[in-house]
């Protein structure tokens, strides 16, 4: 299967957010802990290149703990500030508001040889669809602010958000970019949802995943859905949809909704804790 997806929307949104960043003093990326650096848009690096930044680890709690903290020392030794969050919870939150005043120390500084004084600093909020801005965003400000979803294409346009007086957020709508070089890349983005699964062939997509988890966590199938997984992923997937009761009238296997079950159930860490991707 070929993954790609870039709706019209996107290019109005990466547009705007050429326009707005020479308000903002900083960005803030959300990546998927799972998939720190396939879930990272290069178009941001290009965007932000005289800005300050920082990246927020989200979704860590889904991700393998050793693996968040090697991802942890690759983005600081970029010198990229970055903190491991989980903003459903508010795990990691604390931390953020004085990663930002750091982050933005220069500037400050050069407010106030210029006589500005409690100018709040202004921070865009970036990343990738249904990576967690919004989520972020709400559990930061304490309040729903914005709108959120477990799809991707939740936020379709910019929104101000003001934090106190100390700091203003940006958020914006979640985009990739025009073409995957890489489809592994892909596909992991098609993993954790951040494409549009009506686009998708979904039992092509969960055989793709029953592939990589048998090299990456071999057993977690089996453990989770009490079978035994087969060589030919496509009987694996059969063994599921019959284990969960998969059938269509006249006792057919329902492949397309044991595909749904087991794309949700990896989505929401049952099948563990998960990194897809490590550091070089």
């Amino acid at each position: 299967m070929n993954y790609q997806w870039y709706p019209g929307h996107m290019t109005k949104a990466k547009r705007m957010m050429q326009e707005d960043i020479k308000l903002i003093d900083l960005l803030i990326e959300l990546v998927d802990a799972r998939i720190p650096l396939s879930s990272r848009n290069p178009d941001i690096d290009k965007l932000g290149a005289q800005k300050g930044r920082m990246v927020l680890l989200n979704k860590s709690d889904l991700a393998d703990p050793k693996a968040n903290k090697r991802w942890i020392e690759y983005f600081q030794s970029m010198n990229i500030t970055v903190i491991e969050i989980n903003s459903k919870t508010g795990s990691g939150m604390k931390a953020i508001q004085n990663a930002v005043n750091e982050a933005c120390k220069e500037k400050k500084e050069r407010d106030k040889k210029r006589g500005i004084l409690n100018r709040p600093i202004r921070a865009m909020v970036v990343g990738i669809p249904n990576v967690g801005k919004s989520t972020f965003i709400n559990s930061y400000a304490g309040k729903a602010c914005t709108k959120t979803g477990n799809k991707p294409g939740v936020t379709k346009g910019k929104q101000w958000i003001r934090l106190g007086k100390g700091l203003e957020l940006l958020d914006t709508p979640g985009i990739l970019w025009p073409k995957f070089e890489d489809q592994a890349v892909g596909m992991k983005l098609a993993f954790i949802g951040s494409i549009n699964d009506e686009i998708l062939l979904e039992d092509e997509l969960a055989i793709d995943l029953i592939k990589f988890l048998r090299n990456a966590y071999p057993g977690c199938i089996e453990k989770r859905f009490e079978t035994e997984e087969r060589e030919n992923p496509l009987e694996t997937l059969e063994l599921i949809a019959k284990v969960r009761g998969c059938f269509k009238k006249g006792n057919e296997i329902d492949l397309e909704k044991a595909a749904s079950i087991l794309m949700d159930e990896f989505r929401a860490g049952k099948l563990g804790r998960m990194t897809l991707e490590l550091p070089e």
